[in-house]
């Protein structure tokens, strides 16, 4: 049976509704009065007319927020990453960056060994630099730079991890652990650091600065942080600006 049939049927069986409005049609030169508009009819008007002004509004929230973005590009201050010539001689790692990438790593080999300092970008980085001059000139450092480091034996080998903060004049430890690129499962990584033995404590304060990682190296990354937030904003603003002009 065709569905059209099976439609008939149907609207046969409804009741009559009175036409409460006229309807005009115009075919040719005469003017044929049907009956009345119904709700419907004016309620598809008025969505018509919605649609349209919800569009225009889009357009000029576009436009206002590329104008906005423009702005923002135009008077944006952005500093290069420095090159390796430029790095302090104390400083002993070379630095592995890339253009959109949150984390910058530093890396040294050192006797049999290969250290990675895994530093992440934090978004309140560089912040300041658009406020005023604050009295402290290191304010950023204040709470410390997260850094994980990994100290890795022949390249594939097991790694000695460390999670800790860098400060201005020292590097606060938080956990020290053993980590084995075959082992799959969750690892223990040791007691707070804090409770360990004071002696053990300086010890591992030791094995590190002997690879290079040092509060020196604190103030040189902070200021490279904020630099490297600064081109990463620039660089958001700028793929925002060209979703938009798609």
């Amino acid at each position: 049976m065709s569905l059209f049939c099976g439609a008939s049927s149907t609207v046969a069986t409804l009741p009559f509704r009175a036409v409460r409005s006229r309807v005009t049609l115009q075919t040719g030169a005469q003017r044929v009065t049907l009956g009345g508009g119904s709700p419907q009819f004016s309620r598809a008007s008025s969505l018509i007319s919605l649609s349209r002004g919800s569009k225009l509004s889009a357009i000029t929230a576009d436009e206002n927020l590329v104008s906005v973005l423009e702005s923002q590009i135009e008077s944006a201050v952005v500093k290069e990453a420095p090159e390796e010539d430029e790095f302090p001689e104390w400083f002993p790692f070379y630095i592995v960056d890339a253009d959109k990438d949150r984390v910058v790593y530093l890396v040294r080999k050192f006797e049999n060994e290969t250290i990675y300092v895994r530093i992440e970008l934090s978004r309140s980085l560089g912040d300041d630099k658009e406020k005023e001059e604050p009295k402290d000139p290191q304010p950023e450092v204040l709470t410390g730079i997260p850094i994980f480091i990994s100290v890795i034996k022949d390249d594939d080998g097991p790694s000695l991890e460390f999670i800790a903060n860098a400060y201005v004049h020292e590097i606060v430890i938080d956990a020290v652990y053993v980590e084995s690129p075959l082992e799959l499962t969750w690892r223990y990584k040791g007691p707070d650091f804090a409770d360990l033995d004071e002696n053990l404590q300086k010890a591992y304060h030791r094995f590190l600065e002997i690879r290079g990682i040092k509060p020196n190296i604190t103030e040189f990354m902070a200021d490279y942080m904020a630099d490297k937030a600064g081109r990463e904003r620039l660089h958001w603003l700028n793929d925002v600006k060209s979703f938009l002009d798609m």
